[in-house]
């Protein structure tokens, strides 16, 4: 599996050029907004990531929660990246599932690059507790599973005025409390992941604990 998991998505030159060094041609993006559905407020966030994504090629909105199997699938496979953007995990973990998502996902991605943002990222772990809905909203303690496709685990939003709970201080407590390596990745960062093998891309701030 080819991966770029980042946290705010292709925000600079470096993730770009990481991108495109996966994809090796022209970029074909199927981007799923799905997890931004459950979050109000203004979404320029949003809209940067259908920015960001489309300097680098085609893109075609693939909402899972709006479309039957048969549409979304058909439109993911016509894609050579697949994009799933953030906002609440928990959220965009249960559409996965009752989409039927998770049992297409690793077979598309056999083909396909995978590229995550905040959320997006999350869900490939095993479990979902590096989310902000455990930072902030003291989720009902139940374990939520990822899909278990990496053996680390990611936080997104590292020193964001956004996510003031984000900082190396705290994350520092939090990591201890999981199994296996834990990223802290600010939105000028994210990860290369193929194959099992880690690369950190970075122009900005990141910290590896475990």
């Amino acid at each position: 599996m080819k991966a770029l998991l980042t946290s705010a998505g292709i925000t600079n030159k470096s993730l770009e050029n990481a991108l495109k060094k996966l994809v090796g041609g022209k970029i074909k993006i199927a981007f799923i907004p799905t997890a931004a559905n459950a979050e109000g407020g203004n979404k320029d966030w949003l809209i940067n990531d259908f920015n960001n994504c489309m300097k680098l090629g085609s893109v075609d909105i693939v909402d899972i929660s709006a479309l039957k199997k048969d549409a979304w699938l058909s439109r993911l496979k016509k894609a050579n990246v697949i994009v799933v953007g953030g906002g609440n995990t928990i959220y965009l973990m249960d559409w996965i599932i009752k989409s039927g998502l998770g049992d297409e996902l690793r077979e598309l991605l056999k083909t396909r690059v995978y590229v995550g943002i905040s959320a997006g990222s999350i869900i490939l772990s095993k479990v979902l507790s590096a989310s902000s809905e455990f930072l902030y909203d003291d989720e009902d303690g139940k374990e939520h599973k990822g899909l278990g496709y990496v053996d680390f685990h990611i936080r997104p939003h590292l020193n964001s005025p956004a996510f003031p709970k984000v900082t190396l201080d705290s994350l520092k407590k939090l990591a201890p409390k999981f199994d296996g390596k834990f990223y802290a990745l600010d939105d000028d960062s994210g990860i290369v992941f193929i194959d099992g093998k880690i690369e950190v891309i970075s122009e900005g701030k990141w910290e590896k604990y475990n």
